[in-house]
């Protein structure tokens, strides 16, 4: 089977692709045919050795994948060849079969396509944690999402519009608004044409309830600085570059909570309320109140050209690498 190796730690360019020999199955794993990998931000960053989970080298690159069932080991219980499934991989979802164990992966919906299942886990499952686990979001809340257009920004658009709050879509252009609002945001706020803070200040001088945080730098401190009494702000990546040192008095001054999001960690933690986290997800997908937008889909040759979509932050919605039939 062929196979995106990270062989030496670096930029994508650094990668190959490789014939590699078939993975084993044993125990409760399930070999799966991988049809199409979700792209998400930490995917540019474990190559290069900056993300908190450091795979042995040569390992291939890819959080999250959607295919079809091969072969089961002999104590998977609930799973059998043929069948449709997606999951969150951690790594290993750039090669055209993978071997993962049966609590990772959960049937596609009827209905889904491969691309669509491969951009759902990561995404949903992060935002819907981040709101109804770590915020828990009211109904009439403003929830200001920071870089809206985003894989994880603008499913937590859909998901705050599904939950009932008011959404502010903040994003660094009008196209990318333009998505935003589509997903259902009620306000929006260009950060590139208008000083976030004064938007703010001035639109919402109550202050904002809930804020979601995927972009980190420049932009984490003055959303703070527009924070309600009582309100959350959820650290949920620095896809922006630097990690920002907050000042420690606004917490103080705004009676505010700073709340990080690790939803890899939730899972492993918290499988409970993980699982009933993904059927409310597909009931909201079922019901037609979220729909996951793959902005592009790349040839499995084109990695460096998809990786590079992310990298740059031109992304709308979610990147999708196409990796067999």
């Amino acid at each position: 089977m062929r196979a995106i190796l990270c062989k030496e730690l670096g930029p994508a360019d650094k990668l190959v692709i490789e014939d590699v020999p078939s993975p084993q199955v044993s125990g409760d794993g399930v070999k799966v045919k991988v049809k199409a990998a979700g792209l998400n931000f930490p995917d540019t960053l474990i190559i290069e050795g900056k993300y908190q989970i450091k795979p042995e080298l040569p390992f291939s690159p890819g959080g999250e994948m959607a295919g079809e069932i091969i072969e089961v080991g002999p104590d998977v219980k609930n799973l059998k060849p043929g069948m449709r499934v997606m999951g969150l991989t951690g790594y290993g979802s750039f090669a055209e079969e993978m071997v993962i164990g049966e609590s990772r992966v959960i049937p596609v919906p009827d209905g889904m396509k491969d691309e669509t299942a491969a951009a759902f886990s990561m995404v949903y499952g992060t935002s819907y944690h981040a709101l109804k686990q770590r915020a828990n979001i009211q109904p009439g809340e403003t929830l200001l999402v920071l870089g809206a257009s985003g894989g994880v920004g603008l499913a937590a658009v859909e998901l705050g519009k599904a939950m009932g709050a008011k959404v502010i879509a903040a994003a660094s252009s009008d196209d990318k608004l333009l998505v935003a609002k589509e997903a259902g945001a009620d306000d929006l706020i260009n950060y590139t044409d208008e000083d976030l803070k004064e938007a703010l200040k001035s639109r919402y001088p109550q202050g904002i309830d809930v804020i979601y945080d995927p972009v980190g730098d420049r932009f984490t401190e003055p959303a703070l600085r527009n924070m309600a009494w009582n309100g959350r702000f959820l650290i949920v990546g620095f896809a922006a570059g630097e990690i920002p040192k907050i000042p420690a008095n606004l917490t103080l001054l705004k009676g505010c909570s700073v709340v990080g999001v690790f939803w890899g960690a939730f899972t492993a933690k918290e499988p409970k309320a993980h699982i009933q986290n993904v059927k409310e997800l597909m009931q909201l997908f079922a019901d037609g109140k979220i729909n996951p937008r793959v902005s592009e889909v790349f040839p499995f040759e084109q990695y460096e050209d998809a990786l590079a979509a992310l990298s740059s932050r031109r992304a709308k919605g979610k990147v999708v690498l196409k990796v067999s039939d």
